[in-house]
């Protein structure tokens, strides 16, 4: 997914005004960003639900030189991959249930079938080369059988919450430091 900025051609120009300065002058709006971003990131630790802490540990914050981008979150590749489970926390689960799954003679010879679903219907070509069987489910320490029923998980927010909270303040404070930066930059530095 893209990228989006403001429609507006306005911010483009002031943006690209804001970098000319920084270019030539310190300028307010870093500071204000990094403080803005920190603020961020404090909430999103009170909120995200700790187990071991690990996962809210792992946030950081990134701030660009000229200060007009930030970035507040999980950041690497390795983070990422590490606590892909936030999203699941943060947005909740379906669910599963195995019993969609079971064939209707799943209670002949040891109670459970062997395909995970009906291929009983399923003709044609492909069906013969590529019927596999079942193979049981488990995370390493607990068997879940053929077929597990798993419940669906209610949403914990966390990271949305975060920025709503704190949105009225950043605004407040950006809108301050660029009002400065670029008095300072009128009235010759």
């Amino acid at each position: 997914m893209a990228k989006r900025r403001s429609r507006l051609a306005g911010d483009f120009r002031l943006r690209k005004l804001l970098r000319n300065i920084h270019k030539t002058m310190d300028n307010e709006i870093k500071p204000e960003m990094v403080a803005s971003a920190e603020k961020v990131l404090a909430t999103m630790r009170e909120l995200i639900p700790k187990d071991t802490g690990a996962a809210a540990a792992a946030l950081a914050v990134f701030v660009s030189k000229s200060g007009l981008d930030a970035q507040v979150g999980l950041r690497g590749k390795r983070d990422n991959r590490r606590f892909f489970y936030l999203r699941f926390i943060e947005y909740g689960t379906k669910g599963y249930s195995g019993s969609m799954y079971r064939r209707a003679d799943s209670n002949a010879v040891g109670g459970e079938h062997t395909n995970n679903r009906d291929k009983s219907k399923m003709g044609g070509k492909r069906n013969t080369l590529r019927a596999r069987e079942t193979k049981n489910k488990s995370d390493g320490t607990n068997f879940f059988g053929k077929y597990p029923d798993i419940p669906a998980r209610p949403a914990h927010p966390w990271l949305r919450p975060a920025l709503d909270v704190n949105r009225e303040f950043v605004r407040a404070n950006l809108a301050r430091a660029i009002n400065k930066t670029l008095k300072r930059a009128s009235q010759g530095g």
